[in-house]
């Protein structure tokens, strides 16, 4: 007998990470503000939120889940890194 496949690859986002992407990609489309929208969906602060959001943008998961998304997030990630760095040298 051959051995059965796994129902999930190890290559799937968890349903939080999926979920994080997903109110991402729709955040602008609630009433309340951002901040508390987060706090609503995942019972994280904003400073936690990010913190795993930009982790999760570097993941090849994400990527292939949310592929437009994550690529806009990380250009924009790389474009204040280099404004944060300019600053630092113009000083």
């Amino acid at each position: 007998m051959s051995e059965a496949t796994p129902l999930s690859s190890p290559l799937e986002l968890s349903e939080r990470d999926a979920a994080i992407l997903d109110f991402e990609d729709s955040w602008f489309t609630s009433a309340v503000p951002k901040e508390q929208a987060i706090m609503e969906h995942f019972s994280l602060s904003s400073a936690r939120y990010y913190q795993q959001l930009n982790q999760l943008i570097d993941s090849s998961e994400a990527l292939a889940y949310k592929p437009l998304l994550v690529k806009r997030l990380r250009r924009m990630r790389r474009q204040r890194q280099a404004a944060r760095s300019a600053r630092r040298l113009q000083r």
